[in-house]
C-alpha cells in the first residue's frame, strides 16, 4: 500500500469517528431533553364523592290461591281477584296511585302426585298473580311492605319481594363532581410541587374514570338501599414550572 492510500484510510477513519461522536452526542442530548420534559410534569388522581338517595323504586308482590280439585278453579279465580283488589286497596291506603300500581295477569298451573304405579294420588291447582309498584315515592315502600303483614295475618298467601332502589339523576351531578375531582387533583399536584420547589401549571392530559354507584356500606351492588354513594376518579397530568 502506498503512502497516499494510507493517508486516505486515516482520514476516512477520522471522519467516521467524528460522525459517530456527533451522532452519539445528538442522541444523548435528545434523551436528556426528553427526560427533562417528562420530569416537568406530575401525574395525580382526583377523587369526588357524593351521598345521594334513590329517586325511583320497583317493588313486586306475588299472591297465590290453592285448590285440590280442578272443579275448584272458577272459585279460585274469584279468590285470586279478591286478593288482588285487597292488595291494591292496601297500596292505595299507603299513598300509591293507580298509575304507580300495575296489576299483572293471573297464571294457572297444577302439580300431580303419583305412586310407583303412576296412579294419581293427589293434585294441587294454583293461581298466581303479581302486582308491581313503580314509584318515585321511595320512602313509602318500606311502610307499604310492613302493612302487607296484616294481609298475611288474615291468611293471604303473599310473597313480599325485596324492592330495588335506583338513582337515575347521575347526569345532574356529573359536572359538579368532575369539577371537584379536578380541583382535588390540583391540590395533590400542589402538594407535590411544593415539596419539589416548583409550581403547578396547566393540564397536559386528563383521563376520566367511570362513575361508580354503590349502596352505602357495600362494596358491590347499587339497588338494595335507598342511600347510595357516588364516586369518580380522574387521572390528570399537570405541567410543572420553575
Amino acid at each position: 500500500m502506498d503512502n497516499g492510500s494510507k493517508r486516505f484510510d486515516v482520514a476516512l477513519g477520522a471522519l467516521l469517528l467524528a460522525i459517530g461522536i456527533a451522532t452519539s452526542g445528538f442522541f444523548i442530548s435528545e434523551t436528556l431533553y426528553k427526560s427533562k420534559v417528562a420530569l416537568n410534569t406530575a401525574d395525580v388522581k382526583g377523587l369526588a364523592e357524593r351521598r345521594v338517595e334513590a329517586d325511583r323504586a320497583y317493588w313486586s308482590i306475588q299472591y297465590t290461591v290453592t285448590g285440590s280439585d280442578k272443579s275448584e278453579i272458577p272459585k279460585l279465580y274469584e279468590e285470586s281477584e279478591a286478593d288482588q283488589q285487597e292488595i291494591i286497596a292496601l297500596l292505595k291506603s299507603s299513598g300509591f296511585t293507580d298509575d304507580e300500581i300495575k296489576p299483572g295477569i293471573i297464571n294457572y298451573y297444577k302439580e300431580e302426585y303419583r305412586d310407583d304405579a303412576q296412579n294419581l294420588v293427589d293434585e294441587k291447582h294454583f293461581l298466581t298473580g303479581e302486582i308491581e309498584v313503580q314509584t318515585t315515592k321511595v320512602q313509602l315502600v318500606s311502610e307499604g311492605r310492613a302493612k302487607l303483614n296484616t294481609l298475611i295475618a288474615k291468611g293471604l298467601d303473599l310473597r313480599n319481594n325485596d324492592p330495588s332502589y335506583h338513582f337515575t339523576k347521575l347526569n345532574d351531578i356529573k359536572p359538579a363532581m368532575l369539577k371537584e375531582a379536578t380541583q382535588n387533583a390540583r391540590l395533590a399536584a400542589n402538594e407535590f410541587a411544593t415539596n419539589a420547589g416548583v409550581k403547578v401549571g396547566g393540564i397536559r392530559s386528563a383521563r376520566q374514570g367511570g362513575f361508580v354507584i354503590r349502596d352505602i356500606g357495600s362494596s358491590y351492588g347499587d339497588t338494595a338501599k335507598i342511600e347510595k354513594d357516588v364516586r369518580v376518579v380522574t387521572n390528570i397530568t399537570f405541567f410543572l414550572t420553575d
